[in-house]
């Protein structure tokens, strides 16, 4: 299946007929939500299981006898670390250290060598991580392929407590084997699919990519089940995140971004071996950074919204990267860049909310825990 210049997913026209309100993002046509609301969505997902479409987001293919040497060269996580079956979050810095994107690589399970891998890409980054990957691919003579499989591949999140016993007898794969940021082969009502244990709404889940062509038929056949998940849009998935601190390119990560100003640093291994950043973030790990990424809690109302000034004693110190109500924590919230001092739970401060200083105090990341399932290690494996 080949990407149409309106840029929609094999499940576009599902969403439409089934009432969802769709929305430009990222190039794309997506549900934002569906006649049950954002609210609805969002504790679906976080007292059972919610659906999502995710066809959106890039999907890369890098292999070849040297793929491992381009991505160990051009993200910031240590890619030779990842056993076959497991995956990592990671960064596309630029050589400034800048982020291009934040992305997930997954090491396919296959034992032949040498390893083929999927990137994932955010969907507003997908050309030029392709580019950015195949560039220096030719630039090195590495021999290194890297294809875009976002038409080709659909891509599901399954998300919320009830995942796994939700889809446990819908697949021949124990799934209380798969570990966190593992991805195997399978099938899931009949379908093959990469099964991969990530998500990003901070519940347990597992993300699903089929062929294109089989995304309406898994799809529905997830909604059919017995206790079916709740369908869900972008509005939810945004809300979900905000609480689990999660970042999202073009809010809290951008090209003059760092990932140490992100705090992100965990994902940055400076020992591994040269990479693309590796000196601009040893430079600044060295000297410390300046500004911060930070969570705030709204103390008097009001909800905050990317780009509002946060102030501290009348003075403008930084600006809003994304907020919302989120509806587990039952607060208004957000997250911020601010100066490394003001950088401390318990801080005071003020958003600026149509003209008004409105009160916040920092508070540390993630808002709601990480709900994640210890799994039982495979005998077979």
């Amino acid at each position: 299946m080949t990407l149409s210049a309106e840029q929609r997913t094999p499940l576009h026209a599902w969403h439409v007929a089934h009432g969802a309100r769709m929305v430009p993002f990222a190039g794309w046509s997506m549900p934002l939500q569906y006649a049950t609301g954002i609210l609805a969505e969002h504790r679906a997902v976080r007292e059972a299981a919610g659906l999502f479409d995710i066809s959106h987001m890039g999907r890369l293919e890098v292999s070849g006898p040297e793929a491992l040497t381009l991505l160990q060269y051009t993200t910031t996580n240590d890619v030779a670390a990842l056993a076959p079956g497991r995956a990592q979050y990671s960064l596309v810095c630029h050589a400034t250290g800048g982020t291009m994107d934040d992305v997930v690589v997954y090491r396919l399970p296959e034992p032949a060598a040498p390893p083929r891998f999927l990137v994932v890409a955010n969907a507003s980054n997908r050309g030029r991580v392709l580019a950015w990957l195949q560039g220096h691919a030719a630039a090195q003579h590495w021999q290194a392929t890297v294809v875009d499989r976002t038409g080709e591949l659909a891509m599901l999140a399954l998300q919320g407590p009830a995942a796994e016993t939700l889809l446990a007898p819908h697949t021949p794969l124990d799934l209380a084997t798969v570990p966190y940021y593992g991805i195997h082969r399978t099938r899931v009502l009949g379908h093959d699919v990469w099964l991969a244990r990530t998500g990003y709404t901070g519940e347990d889940g597992f993300e699903l990519l089929p062929e294109a062509t089989a995304a309406v038929t898994l799809w529905e056949g997830l909604l059919g089940l017995a206790h079916p998940p709740a369908p869900c849009g972008l509005g939810a998935r945004d809300t979900l995140r905000l609480e689990a601190g999660f970042a999202l390119y073009g809010h809290e990560l951008r090209d003059d971004i760092t990932p140490l100003e992100a705090g992100l640093e965990r994902f940055v291994k400076l020992r591994k071996g040269r990479f693309i950043g590796a000196e601009a973030l040893a430079a600044q790990q060295a000297t410390g950074v300046r500004r911060r990424l930070i969570g705030f809690r709204m103390a008097d109302g009001g909800v905050p919204r990317q780009g509002c000034a946060v102030l501290v004693d009348g003075q403008r110190v930084g600006e809003v990267t994304s907020g919302t109500y989120g509806p587990s924590v039952r607060a208004a919230i957000g997250m911020a860049y601010v100066p490394a001092a003001l950088a401390v739970p318990g801080q005071e401060l003020a958003i600026e909310l149509r003209g008004r200083p409105t009160a916040a105090r920092v508070e540390p990341l993630p808002f709601w825990p990480h709900r994640r399932r210890s799994v039982r290690r495979a005998t077979n494996v």
